[in-house]
């Protein structure tokens, strides 16, 4: 059964009628009502268009959460062959949060690296909702500094609503580890595209983002803090949590006007939980006219001044007066 949000019930209710119309087809195959279902689903289809047409901040939180959105499994498994997962920090443990191994795309050798949310109850709390510990990040040191000393090109997927806030974390030296990884993201001299494919949480998403180029996908989104938590610190009041969604300005289509990001990529009508495989597809197009084209014979020392260079300008006061 799909899951609906709150505001696809219009939606829900025209499909679940299509739906039961099917099966009495099913059951009795002298009955046709194939027409009353064909137009059941156009008018679906239709005011499904209607609302991603126009879709509000907060709603746009609410499908980058959905929990049938593509996560990182479903784009190791659509685009990349011979994953080899590469597991734990050589220091205390391995953090199921972050997932990271060497692989190919389209006979490239790259590593992939980014958040695991998993697919159902067991595996998210396995993968603490996609909330990493340090172990998590400096496992992504780890990987990252190993992709450098072998060359090969680096593509993150980012989908968190932070790094893990609990006091054993803290212990360990979370802030410390976000830190690493962000250091090690602006040292290594190769490649790095990252992609928001659902929440990008503040900073336990910069932490494997600070990228070459970033894309979003057109219905993710990616900001400093969660806007449940931008509610309770500035209005004391959590449920104020549409407000602070508006304010944050954190939908792919604010930040690629701030120059926050690079590219949106575009979702299937309904967003990408309605259609994996053309979600995966446009992702992997995005890779392969980076891999194959600007990135094809990158200059080492040239990839990193332009990272660091894009991260430098990217708070300039002019552009931001502009938007």
């Amino acid at each position: 059964m799909r899951h609906y949000l709150d505001f696809e019930q219009g939606v829900a209710e025209l499909e679940c009628k299509a739906i039961e119309l099917r099966r009495i087809t099913d059951q009795d195959n002298n009955i046709d009502i194939q027409e009353e279902i064909s137009q059941l689903e156009s008018k679906a289809e239709l005011r499904l268009r209607e609302l991603y047409s126009k879709l509000s901040s907060w709603q746009k939180c609410q499908v980058a959460r959905h929990p049938e959105r593509p996560k990182i499994e479903d784009y190791i498994n659509g685009m990349f062959t011979d994953f080899t997962r590469l597991d734990g920090d050589r220091q205390f443990s391995d953090d199921p949060a972050i997932i990271g191994g060497t692989c190919f795309f389209h006979r490239t050798s790259v590593l992939v690296i980014g958040h695991n949310k998993g697919h159902d109850t067991h595996s998210r709390v396995r993968c603490n909702f996609g909330m990493p510990q340090p172990e998590g990040y400096r496992k992504a040191v780890r990987l990252m500094k190993l992709a450098d000393r072998f060359n090969m090109p680096v593509i993150s997927f980012v989908d968190t609503p932070g790094a893990y806030p609990g006091k054993e974390a803290e212990e360990r030296g979370q802030a410390e580890a976000i830190a690493r990884s962000i250091e090690a993201c602006l040292e290594i001299s190769v490649p790095i595209i990252s992609f928001i494919i659902g929440e990008g949480g503040s900073g336990g998403a910069i932490a494997i983002a600070t990228a070459n180029h970033v894309s979003m996908l057109e219905n993710s989104i990616y900001s400093v803090i969660s806007p449940e938590g931008c509610a309770a610190i500035l209005w004391k009041d959590s449920q104020k949590c549409r407000e602070a969604a508006e304010t944050l300005k954190l939908t792919a289509q604010d930040l690629l006007k701030l120059g926050i990001i690079d590219n949106i990529i575009p979702e299937p009508i309904g967003g990408a939980q309605r259609d994996h495989a053309a979600t995966i597809k446009n992702v992997s197009g995005i890779i392969d006219n980076l891999l194959h084209g600007e990135f094809m014979n990158f200059n080492r020392d040239l990839i990193k001044i332009q990272r660091r260079e894009k991260f430098i300008h990217m708070g300039d006061p002019q552009k931001i007066a502009s938007v």
